[in-house]
C-alpha cells in the first residue's frame, strides 16, 4: 500500500477522542553485540523501567526504510510518523533551517553544515570536529558570514555543537547540486557540482563559498574546514495533525528534529537540554495536546562516536527518566528508535530497531525485557516503521472500523 493511499485510509478512519499518546524516540536506539560480551548496548544497560514497560505491553522491531537500507535521521523519523520515506525524500537542509527558526522563503535553498577537522593534506579526520562547543560554532558562523557568493544572498546560523544551517537566496537558485560531505572520514571533501544544467551557477557559487571558507578556517583547529549536504527546498507534505486528527506536540532539544516536526505541522514546545527537561515539558503541556513526540538524542551521539559505554549510560539515563511519564497515565506509550547506531560501527546501520508499545488494550506479559533479542521474537513482529502510527492510534481507540 502506498503512503498516499495509507494516509487517505487513516485520515478517513481517524476519529477525535480524549485519549493521549506519547511517542519517545531514542535516536539510534538499536545496537550490535560487543565482541567481548556478546551483548548490545541495550542488553548491557540496566533498564528496570523499560523492562517493566515491555512486560506491560508488547515488543517487536521496525524497519525504517527497507531491509538492508541504512537510513538517515530524517527518513527514520518520517517512517515512525507514518510517512513513507521513499515517497517523501526531504533534504536535511530544510529540516535544519526550520529547526533553528530561520526564515525560509519560496525558492530558497537550504543546506546542513558540519564543521570538521582535516589534516594538512585535506583528509577528513573528524567529521564533527570533536563536537565543538556551540559558542565556538557561533563564532565561526559569524566569520563565514563575511563570504558573499556572486549573484546570491547567503545566510548562516549556528545550530548545536558542530552543526550549522545555511540558506542561499536569489534568482535561479537550485537544489540540484551535489554535497561536499562524503559522510565518512579518511576522504577529502568532495567538489560541489551541478546535477542539471540549470544548477551550474548555484554549484559554482557554493563551491566558491567552500573554497573561501577553507581559507578563513585554516587556523581554526579543530574546526578547520566545513562540510555541506542536504541541499533542499521546502516541500509540500501532508500535515500530521490533519491526517491523524490530533493536537500534536514535538519536544526536542536538537534543531533538526524540531524542524521536521514543524514541517509536518506539529506544535514545537520550548524545552531544555536534557531528557528530564523534555519530560517536564510534557508534564507542563499535558492538558493541551493529544500526541507528544519526545526526542532523545544522546543514544545516537554516543553510537556515532563509537563509545559503547557512553551509549549504555545514555540508555540507563532514559530508563530512569521515563518512569515520570507513567504518572501522567498516557493511554498509549511508544518507545522507538529512528534507526540503529551500533557503537561498534560508529555509524548508522541497516539493523532493525527495537520497538515497545504499552497500552491497556495491547496485551501484556509476553516478555520480561526490552532488548534486541526479546524484540526479535516479540509479538508485534518485525514491521515497517510506517505501521507504528496506525498501531498507536488503534491502541488509543482513535481509528474507526473499516468497511461494513
Amino acid at each position: 500500500m502506498s503512503t498516499k493511499v495509507g494516509f487517505e485510509l487513516v485520515k478517513n478512519l481517524a476519529i477525535e477522542t480524549p485519549t493521549k499518546i506519547i511517542m519517545v524516540v531514542s535516536d539510534g536506539l538499536g545496537g550490535f553485540a560487543h565482541p567481548d560480551t556478546g551483548k548490545t548496548e541495550l542488553e548491557t544497560a540496566k533498564t528496570p523501567n523499560l523492562d517493566s514497560l515491555a512486560n506491560q505491553g508488547r515488543v517487536g522491531r521496525t524497519v525504517p526504510v527497507a531491509h538492508g537500507i541504512t537510513p538517515g535521521s530524517g527518513p527514520g523519523h518520517l517512517g515512525l510518523f507514518g510517512y513513507d520515506p521513499l515517497s517523501y525524500d526531504i533534504g536535511r537542509g530544510i529540516l535544519e533551517t526550520l529547526g533553528i527558526d530561520m526564515e525560509v522563503r519560496a525558492g530558497d535553498i537550504a543546506a546542513r553544515g558540519n564543521f570538521c577537522t582535516v589534516d594538512d593534506n585535506g583528509i577528513i579526520v573528524d567529521r564533527r570536529a570533536g563536537r565543538i562547543p556551540s559558542s565556538l560554532c557561533k563564532e565561526l558562523c559569524e566569520k563565514l558570514s563575511q563570504i558573499k557568493p556572486h549573484g546570491f544572498e547567503l545566510m548562516i546560523q549556528p545550530g548545536r555543537e558542530h552543526r550549522f544551517a545555511l540558506i542561499l537566496r536569489g534568482n535561479g537558485a537550485s537544489d540540484q547540486i551535489t554535497a561536499s560531505d562524503p559522510q565518512r572520514e579518511g576522504l577529502k571533501a568532495e567538489d560541489i557540482t551541478a546535477l542539471t544544467p540549470d544548477a551550474e551557477r548555484t554549484a559554482q557559487a557554493m563551491q566558491g563559498f567552500v573554497s573561501q571558507a577553507r581559507e578563513l578556517l585554516r587556523e581554526s583547529h579543530p574546526a578547520n574546514m566545513l562540510l555541506l549536504r542536504g541541499f533542499s527546498k521546502q516541500p509540500e507534505i501532508p500535515l500530521f495533525p490533519e491526517i491523524y486528527k490530533m493536537r500534536s506536540a514535538a519536544i526536542a532539544s536538537y534543531p533538526m528534529y524540531r524542524g521536521l516536526a514543524k514541517l509536518i505541522g506539529m506544535d514545537v514546545i520550548p524545552t531544555g537540554e536534557t531528557i528530564e527537561d523534555e519530560i517536564n515539558s510534557v508534564r507542563t503541556h499535558w492538558r493541551d495536546f493529544d500526541f507528544f513526540f519526545v526526542h532523545y538524542k544522546t543514544t545516537d551521539s554516543a553510537g556515532e562516536d563509537g563509545d559503547f559505554d557512553r551509549k549504555v549510560q545514555a540508555i540507563e539515563t532514559l530508563d530512569k527518566a521515563i518512569i515520570k511519564l507513567l504518572d501522567l497515565e498516557p493511554d498509549v506509550l511508544v518507545v522507538a528508535g529512528d534507526h540503529s547506531t551500533p557503537a561498534i560501527l560508529a555509524a548508522h546501520s541497516w539493523h532493525p530497531v527495537p520497538l515497545l508499545i504499552r497500552s491497556k488494550w495491547g496485551g501484556s506479559g509476553y516478555t520480561n525485557e526490552f532488548s534486541e533479542q526479546a524484540c526479535a521474537v516479540g509479538e508485534i513482529g518485525t514491521i515497517p516503521a510506517t505501521s507504528v502510527m496506525p498501531l498507536a492510534l488503534a491502541n488509543a481507540f482513535k481509528l474507526a472500523k473499516y468497511g461494513a
